[in-house]
């Protein structure tokens, strides 16, 4: 954050003060310093730990200067009083993308600065559309924190850690990455040379009876997993609720009739 303004030309030489107030308080601290240029003109270089209030003091007259303060958004305010300010926590989590078997738990472990105990975080999952809370938890010493949830339904799509918001800070949030939630389903494989009841041919193809013609699946077979789309109708036995295309099948290493895991 940067504080600029101006003091009268001739306080040129002298010292600015920066101060800042806790949220609710009136106790001010000294946060920087600056000296007045030939202009009168100064700025000051800042970056609060939390939210409260910012003023500039001018010790030659002992007064508070006029001053223009710039927040992160760029939003700029004049003001000869004391300038609100609110300060955003950050976040600290390694990005990666998650695959697991529904019903198996997920951690993720993070910080949230400033390195406060007791602080409230949670997980969201983008679910039709919007944001919605999967579980929570509060940070612990040094802000740190694990979140723990356990998956249920199959499906796939992005997760983030989120921060509220306190007397303290703004709220902040961060992108963890890509889950993949899995179900075992029965699988077998063919060759799709002839036409296919979706009237075309995906290089990586699977059937399914239900799903619609164009539907991607994420499908994983020990230990490789490929993104397959429907182009096909089947199969017709008992048990299997996918019939892999020779690509889909190759790109797994499947062979004749077994258990997959799909997010579909």
């Amino acid at each position: 954050m940067a504080v600029r303004g101006e003091a009268p030309p001739a306080d040129a030489g002298q010292t600015v003060v920066l101060q800042f107030a806790r949220r609710g308080t009136s106790a001010w601290s000294q946060v920087g310093s600056s000296t007045i240029g030939p202009d009168g003109g100064f700025r000051l270089v800042d970056a609060p730990a939390q939210s409260g209030a910012l003023r500039a003091l001018d010790t030659a007259s002992g007064s508070l200067t006029p001053l223009v303060a710039r927040s992160r958004s760029g939003a700029v305010a004049a003001t000869s009083q004391p300038v609100p300010i609110e300060v955003q926590a950050r976040l600290r989590v390694r990005p990666r993308s998650i695959s697991v078997l529904g019903g198996q738990a997920i951690l993720v472990r993070g910080t949230l600065l400033p390195a406060v105990a007791h602080r409230r975080v949670s997980l969201q999952g983008r679910l039709a559309g919007s944001w919605q809370t999967l579980t929570g938890t509060r940070t612990g010493a040094g802000g740190r924190f694990v979140l723990r949830y356990v998956t249920a339904v199959a499906g796939q799509g992005p997760i983030r850690v989120a921060f509220a918001g306190d007397t303290r800070n703004a709220r902040a949030t961060t992108r963890v990455g890509q889950i993949t939630v899995y179900r075992e389903a029965g699988a077998s494989w063919y060759s799709d040379g002839g036409n296919t009841a979706c009237g075309f041919h995906a290089y990586y193809g699977v059937a399914n009876r239900t799903l619609p013609c164009g539907t991607k699946v994420a499908l994983r077979y020990n230990g490789r997993s490929v993104t397959a789309t429907v182009d096909d109708r089947g199969p017709y036995v008992g048990g299997r609720d996918w019939d892999l295309n020779q690509n889909t099948a190759a790109a797994l290493g499947f062979g004749g009739v077994g258990a997959v895991w799909s997010s579909q």
